[in-house]
């Protein structure tokens, strides 16, 4: 009999552990690929004073929807394609009490597959809602920013900032001084004795034009000071300037830096560091001229490269110094090295292969690049000047001069490289990396607090010593 000739067989019932198999793939595929939706990893928010920004990471791209609701003003983001998960709760415990745009937020199921967020604003706001594609330690992240409706003016912020400092020492001694009678026959003050240098800026700010605009004249010097200068050159004085240092830490929010082996964060030690370099540039004067500084973020968020660029150029900074602490793919690296921008190409391959990377700083901690000002940044980032090379290159050589003092140097001269936050035009700027956080000797010293004093000291003193060379010319900040 052939093989065609046998009576056909009844189909085997399916066994009772097959079946335990299929139910279980569909177990541990159905809230993934079977059923729909992503999963997500992650949610974080980011508070500051310019803007705050939330947001979602996730193993897929999500797809969403928003409406803004002026009165009273909040973000209603409808996300498709997912369920409510405990990690998308936890964004309710994740807002301060002190987020100057955030209340607070709610997140509910909408409707089957629609997770609805909604975040309750303190202020009149203008928000931006955009996706990034996965880069370095992130995958897909769905973001909100939350920018008042009324920008944050560094200017106003560094006034505001300085009247603090100015107003609450005058007001205690006030308080503590016993009550005198008015009188009337009282002196008018010396011309020559030490005044607020904001003040006349905030009488004068209303008027003043930006930074791209022809400036004011300046504040005349007090002529008893003008006539006692050898050669009856008159310079600035207490009065009529003040010398401004624009501190960049690089960094912050959702870009972290290099992160050392025992997870010791770039973006946390450089602003460290900015403090305290700040709190020594606001106690010192520089032949005669008080010094104030201003940091492009003062706490754990995220500036785009252009923006703090444009920051220093609002206060029109006289300095502008970018702190880092870099990272290389073997932890032999060591030492600190500083550099200024270059036009024409970079000094050396790690020169190049550091600006490549430290550009990259947009990119991961997550620019919209749908924003409109984004032509206006990439505009700003090409006018430098080579007169502004030059004083760079100047004032990178005291720096790195008083940092080898207290450190290893990884080279001993000043790199050139096409940094973008070294772009301002018109701004000496240079880019400081403070030690190698990869090399684990140095990321423990990066840790240390008597390292960080030693550091602010170092740059302190080389930034005394640049003015000390190249005295500030007596600008339109008539202050």
């Amino acid at each position: 009999m052939t093989a065609d000739a046998h009576p056909a067989r009844p189909p085997r019932a399916p066994s009772r552990r097959s079946l335990l198999q299929a139910g279980s793939l569909v177990l541990l595929l159905g809230t993934q690929q079977i059923a729909r939706g992503a999963s997500i990893l992650a949610v974080r928010v980011w508070p500051a004073p310019e803007y705050s920004r939330v947001t979602i990471e996730s193993d897929t791209k999500l797809v969403a929807k928003q409406f803004f609701v002026t009165t009273p003003p909040r973000l209603a983001v409808d996300i498709e394609g997912i369920d409510l998960s405990p990690e998308l709760r936890e964004l309710v415990a994740k807002v301060k009490p002190d987020d100057p745009n955030i209340a607070g937020i709610r997140v509910g199921q909408n409707a089957p597959g629609v997770v609805r967020l909604v975040v309750d604003l303190k202020q009149a706001a203008q928000p931006q809602v955009f996706t990034l594609p996965p880069i370095a330690a992130y995958q897909h992240r769905l973001v909100f920013d939350l920018y008042p409706a009324e920008p944050v003016d560094p200017l106003e912020a560094l006034i505001a900032e300085r009247l603090r400092d100015t107003t609450a020492p005058a007001a205690a001694a006030t308080a503590s001084a016993p009550p005198r009678p008015a009188d009337k026959t009282a002196a008018p003050a010396k011309p020559n004795e030490p005044a607020d240098p904001l003040g006349d800026l905030i009488a004068q700010h209303a008027d003043r034009p930006g930074p791209s605009a022809t400036p004011a004249a300046p504040t005349p010097a007090s002529p008893s000071v003008a006539a006692n200068r050898p050669g009856g050159r008159a310079t600035a004085t207490q009065t009529d300037r003040i010398i401004i240092v624009a501190l960049d830490p690089g960094h912050g929010g959702e870009d972290p830096g290099a992160i050392g082996p025992a997870g010791t964060r770039e973006k946390d030690v450089v602003l460290r560091v900015a403090h305290l370099l700040r709190d020594r540039i606001n106690a010192t004067t520089v032949g005669g001229n008080p010094m104030r500084a201003f940091l492009t973020r003062d706490g754990d968020y995220f500036v785009p490269l252009g923006t703090r660029v444009e920051k220093a150029r609002r206060v029109q900074a006289d300095l502008f110094v970018s702190i880092h602490a870099d990272a290389f793919t073997t932890p032999a690296a060591r030492g600190a090295s500083v550099f200024a921008l270059s036009q024409s190409g970079a000094s050396s391959t790690a020169a190049r292969w550091l600006a490549n990377k430290e550009n990259q700083a947009d990119l991961v901690g997550g620019l919209n690049v749908q924003s409109k000002d984004r032509h206006v940044q990439r505009a700003l980032l090409d006018m430098s000047t080579t007169a502004q090379i030059n004083d760079s290159l100047a004032l990178g050589t005291v720096l790195l001069g008083e940092i080898g003092n207290i450190g290893r140097l990884h080279k001993p001269r000043v790199e050139q490289a096409g940094f973008a936050v070294l772009k301002a035009p018109d701004i000496p700027s240079v880019l400081v990396e403070t030690a190698f956080i990869s090399n684990p000797e140095e990321e423990a010293r990066l840790r240390s607090s008597a390292y960080q004093q030693q550091l602010a000291d170092a740059l302190m003193r080389g930034i005394t010593r640049y003015f000390a060379k190249n005295p500030p010319l007596a600008r339109s900040r008539s202050v």
